[in-house]
């Protein structure tokens, strides 16, 4: 029986808690065996550990760390790849991907790299500020976009952002990381409750004190209405404060697990994504959020923000306001809470755009065609 071939995933930590989508994009390969490479582990998503491999294993760690991060080179993680024979790199976000661009040439295998979100939207005069690590990456992007086999963007405006910057138009194509619309599906005979969900990290470009502006002043109307933030983040402290002295009903119930945040799902009777572009340009890509909730039939609020708008349209599958209007955005949230036969309708109207665009398997279908075709001809790029 022929050894079906290997793929290495690499991330720099492996994994976080908010990157559910990495191990289940690639524990999802059909064609293709998932190994896993990074600088070193992190408390959050379980992965194999027969397929786990990291700079920072063995006596050596914390030199071999170093020198990875400076120079791209650790002969330790290069044997253990070696060893697991892999047939292409496939790294999630271009700051990894320039730590892994040596190791894929120095064993002459193609590099596939997946473009997120602040990776090409976020300016170079504030990377350089969020820490010495990023200098690196600006100075070394130019030749990773020389060298990568081809980009992955999440969505049409990463794309156009990744052009932008100066990645090669013909090397990026758009691939949509998919949901499991079986397990994200509508729970039958399920009794919404009158929560607004919003789930992510509590970071800027989340905008989240625009829903809580917003939140009150659907309280006003609507003192039912309760606030549910799952997920934690560097700006809780400020918004579990600002909720304290504006809501009447909230609750912050920190990270949550995958299984846990499906649970919200089937309860809430809306869930929001305020998404604003920070100010240091950062933007989502395409927040997987949107698309389980979608999936789950739950009718989405969320902005005309980054790459929302391919998944989220407008009067059919969602509704959706201007970046940083909590007016908007409170005239959004009351549209579908007052009108729940309207909600309904754009939770179905939703569920079927998940099912026709962004279906797991169907992706992950299409990404081993990728990496099919890169293996067949590493020195080209491949064609949709």
């Amino acid at each position: 029986m022929n050894q079906k071939p290997r793929v290495l995933i690499y991330r720099d930590f492996l994994l976080p808690r908010s990157e559910t989508f990495i191990r289940n994009q690639a524990e999802g390969l059909k064609r293709f065996v998932p190994y896993y490479a990074g600088l070193t582990t992190t408390e959050g998503i379980a992965l194999p550990p027969e397929r786990m491999m990291t700079v920072s294993d063995g006596m050596l760690g914390r030199l071999q760390s170093v020198a990875f991060t400076r120079l791209g080179v650790a002969p330790h993680l290069a044997w253990q790849a070696w060893r697991c024979h892999p047939q292409l790199i496939h790294a999630h976000f271009g700051v990894d991907a320039t730590r892994v661009m040596r190791l894929a040439q120095l064993l002459r295998l193609p590099l596939l790299v997946t473009l997120h979100d602040y990776d090409v939207t976020t300016s170079d005069a504030d990377l350089k500020l969020l820490a010495p690590y990023l200098h690196r990456y600006i100075a070394r992007r130019p030749r990773l976009m020389k060298t990568a086999n081809a980009f992955l963007a999440v969505s049409e405006f990463i794309k156009k952002k990744a052009i932008e910057r100066g990645f090669p138009a013909d090397k990026v194509l758009v691939h949509y990381i998919g949901i499991d619309t079986a397990r994200f599906s509508p729970t039958p005979n399920s009794a919404r409750e009158p929560i607004v969900l919003f789930v992510g990290r509590l970071v800027p470009k989340k905008g989240c004190e625009y829903l809580i502006r917003a939140m009150a002043a659907v309280q006003a109307v609507r003192p039912d209405i309760e606030l549910v933030m799952v997920g934690d983040g560097p700006l809780r402290q400020q918004l579990e404060q600002q909720a304290a002295t504006t809501l009447k009903r909230y609750r912050f119930v920190g990270a949550q697990s995958s299984d846990e945040v499906r649970a919200w799902y089937a309860r809430a009777q809306l869930f929001c994504a305020p998404s604003v572009t920070a100010e240091t340009g950062e933007t989502e890509g395409l927040p997987i959020t949107v698309l389980e909730a979608q999936a789950m039939a739950l009718p989405v609020v969320s902005t005309v923000h980054s790459g929302i708008p391919e998944a989220v349209i407008h009067g059919e599958t969602g509704l959706l306001a201007p970046e940083r209007d909590a007016e908007a955005l409170r005239e959004c949230l009351l549209q579908a809470l007052q009108n729940r036969e309207r909600g309904e309708t754009l939770g179905t109207k939703a569920r079927e755009l998940i099912l026709s665009r962004f279906d797991m398997t169907r992706q992950i279908s299409i990404l081993e065609d990728i990496y099919a075709q890169l293996v067949s001809r590493s020195s080209g790029v491949p064609r949709l």
